[in-house]
């Protein structure tokens, strides 16, 4: 993807395209799965700090450029909103974190649950996370 179409979707977010910003969406865009602070810090030419991510990142989950994903790893992961203005709660989906592994994956295809609360109370956004072992760990566990 190139940077005219990356600022397309920093400006449809309303987000102004810096350098840094597009970097960072550079980086995410090719991810195939979530991806944490450090994962983003240990790329492949990546010249940004720590900071200059986490304040990228903070601002992207702010314009739902993406979801951050609490898998229980102690690390929050993000992904990419495939949603070019603001996302809704049926945008969403489960997420299965790999608890040998470590890796989180995206379910895409099946659904947060959607649960009834008390008036009053407005979600923004579900967490919805399976944990276990994913195909290839499982395979492994039960050749081993």
């Amino acid at each position: 993807m190139d940077n005219t179409e990356i600022e397309h979707i920093l400006n449809a977010k309303q987000v102004k395209p810096t350098s840094n910003r597009i970097l960072v969406l550079r980086e995410l865009i090719k991810a195939s799965h979530p991806v944490s602070l450090a994962d983003l810090e240990v790329l492949s030419g990546f010249t940004l700090d720590k900071a200059s991510i986490f304040r990228t990142l903070r601002l992207f989950s702010e314009k739902d450029v993406v979801h951050p994903i609490e898998d229980g790893s102690r690390s929050v992961k993000y992904e990419l909103c495939h949603s070019l203005t603001h996302c809704n709660l049926s945008d969403q989906h489960t997420h299965f974190y790999c608890e040998h592994c470590k890796e989180t994956y995206c379910l895409e295809n099946v659904s947060v649950p959607m649960v009834d609360i008390p008036d009053g109370f407005r979600p923004r956004c579900f967490n919805y996370v399976i944990k276990g072992l994913c195909p290839k760990c499982s395979k492994k566990s039960e050749q081993g």
